[in-house]
């Protein structure tokens, strides 16, 4: 059992302290102890609003602020003795403050509660993810950028159902991931411009009676506006709950181009070199060389997916306005940041140092009857032929070409006219992988010039 002075702060209310095992469930300063700086910071505008409306002293303002930046100072060096007796960040650093300056730390807290506290805090925090992930996206669409201006030109496979399907570029396939990150970056930017509202000054749930300033303590601590509804402001969780999907589908995205690398990767494939610091050796067998970066990043969203459905459970049946249920809302958001981060830094790192083995990817591009939908269109366009009529042709011409071994551009023209008669030498010309690609010139197609074209427009984009 623990002392009854264990939690002094929650004041008169209670006889006797809570045991231990209330005392274990209650505390959560094991994790949101990250919030510290989010919470001083918070704090520091709050005693200067305060000042400012002439509810404290400005001496006590003064003191409070810099007896914060004291606290800050010994919780970055380490020296903080964190108390799990005291529950959580924000009742650690009054504590201490109250060490460092007496009393007037005790008015620090008049016109707010932990209520709108944690949810200023919480959302402080969870806004600085939001702006690494941005910068972590435009990291790794620059990354992207460089392979594919450099192979813009590149010709390697592309599949459907992974079958080879049509001849694209590599800067065209680059391009498509940089699309991907791009709403992903997007998405992050939106969520954070909807989060951007203070819940300061909300109080528990119904605001304050104290002639408090809302908007100048929004103003300093970055945010657009005051939140408008005291018990919207407290209770809300959608700004974690919208950065988790963005994550989510972001880890999606990753683990989709994850996957490629490590199919890419493999002796079957051959399509890229990974370099030697984002892969791994085997403990017995000599030759591996593992992709073991890529797998990892492939297996993030798990957890990242994880922490979205687990919050998600925990805020589905709550009333309004504040819950202790709430206090679930931090340790998947932290993991999932923190993993985010790092498949997009690892992410950045391999595409940024790998090399695509450019014959490997035209030889493959050049098998698997690549051209046939390019034959197809040759007989629409210089035939007249039905799009179906010319399908089956082309159909009957893979056939054959199955049947001797060989691709298309190896039957002979009397081979051909044995399929259709009208078919010249011509053909010949839209039969080599080169031409094919360089024939996509449609908006966001694989041409070379239409890959420059988007690099381009991308680059000044993000400049």
């Amino acid at each position: 059992m623990t002392d009854k002075t264990s939690n002094a702060m929650w004041g008169g209310r209670f006889a006797a302290g809570p045991d231990a095992i209330m005392e274990a469930i209650n505390a959560s300063i094991g994790y949101d102890k990250r919030l510290a700086k989010q919470d001083i910071e918070g704090s520091r505008a709050h005693a200067a609003m305060l000042a400012a409306q002439g509810i404290i002293t400005d001496n006590d303002a003064k003191a409070i602020r810099e007896g914060l930046l004291t606290v800050l100072s010994e919780i970055e060096s380490g020296e903080f003795q964190f108390s799990t007796a005291l529950e959580d960040i924000h009742m650690n650093v009054e504590a201490r403050l109250k060490e460092v300056i007496g009393e007037p730390a005790g008015r620090l807290h008049t016109g707010r509660s932990r209520n709108d506290q944690v949810a200023t805090d919480f959302k402080l925090w969870v806004r600085d993810q939001a702006d690494a992930a941005i910068e972590g996206l435009e990291a790794l669409m620059n990354a992207l950028l460089a392979q594919a201006e450099a192979g813009a030109g590149w010709v390697m496979p592309g599949f459907t159902h992974l079958q080879t399907a049509q001849p694209v570029t590599w800067g065209h396939h680059m391009m498509a991931y940089v699309e991907m990150f791009a709403r992903d970056r997007s998405r992050f930017q939106d969520a954070r411009k909807r989060m951007n509202e203070s819940p300061l000054g909300a109080a528990a749930l119904a605001g304050t009676g104290f002639p408090i300033d809302r908007h100048m303590t929004a103003q300093a601590l970055g945010f657009d506006a005051p939140a408008a509804n005291s018990l919207d402001a407290v209770s809300d969780r959608d700004f974690a709950l919208e950065f988790l999907s963005a994550a989510s589908i972001c880890a999606v995205h990753l683990s989709r181009f994850a996957e490629e690398l490590v199919i890419w990767s493999s002796a079957q494939f051959r399509f890229v070199a990974l370099s030697d610091r984002f892969s791994t050796g085997s403990s017995i067998m000599p030759q591996k060389k593992n992709p073991d970066a890529a797998e990892l990043i492939r297996a993030k969203i798990g957890r990242i997916l994880g922490a979205m459905v687990a919050l998600f459970t925990v805020m589905k049946g709550l009333p309004l306005a504040y819950s202790k249920d709430m206090q679930e809302d931090k340790e998947q958001v932290f993991d999932a940041a923190d993993n985010l981060m790092l498949a997009l830094a690892a992410m950045t790192g391999m595409v940024s140092d790998m090399t695509a083995q450019q014959d490997n990817l035209r030889a493959a591009a050049a098998s698997g009857f690549s051209t046939a939908t390019d034959l197809a269109d040759w007989l629409v366009r210089e035939l007249g032929l039905p799009f179906r009529d010319a399908h089956h042709v082309t159909g009957a011409l893979v056939a054959m070409a199955e049947a001797k071994g060989c691709d298309l551009p190896e039957l002979s023209l009397d081979d051909m006219k044995t399929v259709h008669d009208g078919i010249t030498v011509g053909v010949f010309d839209v039969l080599t992988v080169e031409n094919s690609v360089a024939s996509r010139t449609s908006y966001g197609g694989t041409a070379p010039e239409q890959v420059r074209a988007q690099v381009a427009r991308w680059k000044e984009a993000l400049a």
